[in-house]
């Protein structure tokens, strides 16, 4: 292996801010090529979203024999939290966006 493939194998891409202890993952997800190209016209149809959905199986698929069981254990519950998050983000988002008046007929 070549000193930079190396050393690239060896890096690890932080998942927390090192000031804020924030996670970094949207952030990460905001750069993404895929992602840029989806939301750029300001919606998200349903072929891509099958191809996100696609995207993230071949990962799950490719990272998953790589686990040791423990760790196996630990990234299932880890990737069931972040989708965890992600959906209550979406509905706090979608109810934060109603109007707050109520209707008086």
């Amino acid at each position: 292996m070549s000193k930079s493939a190396s050393s690239k194998a060896a890096h690890k891409t932080p998942w927390f801010d090192a000031a804020s202890d924030s996670p970094m993952l949207a952030e990460y997800a905001r750069k993404l090529d895929s992602f840029l190209e989806v939301v750029a016209d300001g919606r998200v149809d349903s072929q891509e979203l099958e191809a996100q959905e696609k995207r993230v199986v071949a990962l799950m698929k490719e990272v998953e024999p790589l686990l040791p069981p423990e760790a196996h254990e630990k990234f299932t519950q880890l990737l069931c939290e972040v989708t965890a998050y992600d959906l209550m983000n979406t509905l706090h988002m979608a109810n934060a966006s109603r109007p707050r008046t109520k209707f008086r007929g």
